[in-house]
């Protein structure tokens, strides 16, 4: 899952930074971690956002969009890395 901001996103920084997915569910309990179901996010099967994985990827390593998260998801993956980083 991208989370970086879209200016950066735009920028000709080479990284993206992202949340990786796990289709192990039982990662789901985890704290700050994010199921994400597949039939409303066109995911090919359920999977969860890692967010202790939280890491920066060259953007060339991204082929195309595989699903799409709606802005709740997208709130409590912020939310989760919040705790990562000791915020919340």
């Amino acid at each position: 899952v991208v989370v970086q901001g879209d200016r950066f996103n735009r920028s000709r920084i080479s990284t993206i930074v992202s949340v990786p997915l796990t289709s192990k569910l039982q990662w789901a309990d985890a704290p700050g971690n994010v199921l994400l179901r597949s039939r409303s996010t066109g995911l090919p099967k359920d999977s969860v956002a890692n967010v202790s994985l939280l890491l920066a990827v060259n953007r060339y390593q991204f082929d195309e969009s595989v699903g799409l998260i709606g802005e709740r998801e997208l709130q409590q993956i912020f939310i989760g890395i919040d705790m990562v980083l000791g915020r919340v």
